[in-house]
């Protein structure tokens, strides 16, 4: 059974960081993509960085460009969003997600097989 567990995520004020995790059990550890999704009160979930085993493909969502960067530690079987400098509009629920495979869907959650519980992103102002 494959398990995603996001962590990391907090209260922090604008300007600040976070690094959210998640932790893959029973998935191929090198042969993936992982996105990272989130979700804002009222709005759509929307995909925001993803990045694929293969050829360390990533897709970003452009308002995170340049603030926000991905990683993945295969050895721990975790893969990392690294976020600078918050926004208040950066709030919500940030899941990850994960297919196996060659080839990254890129940020069509459609795509993606298995899901992450969530955890909750809150940036103040």
């Amino acid at each position: 059974e494959v398990q995603l567990v996001e962590s990391g995520g907090g209260l922090v004020q604008a300007g600040g960081s976070l690094r959210l995790s998640c932790a893959a059990s029973g998935f191929i550890f090198d042969d993936y993509t992982i996105g990272w999704f989130r979700q804002a009160p009222g709005k759509e979930r929307e995909g925001v960085l993803c990045i694929n085993s293969i050829d360390g493909t990533t897709y970003s969502l452009p308002s995170v460009e340049g603030r926000f960067t991905i990683s993945s530690d295969n050895a721990k079987n975790t893969v990392y969003l690294h976020m600078n400098n918050l926004k208040p509009e950066d709030t919500g629920v940030y899941y990850c997600a994960g297919v196996q495979g060659p080839e990254s869907p890129g940020l069509d959650e459609l795509l993606y097989h298995y899901w992450g519980q969530g955890t909750q992103v809150t940036v103040s102002s």
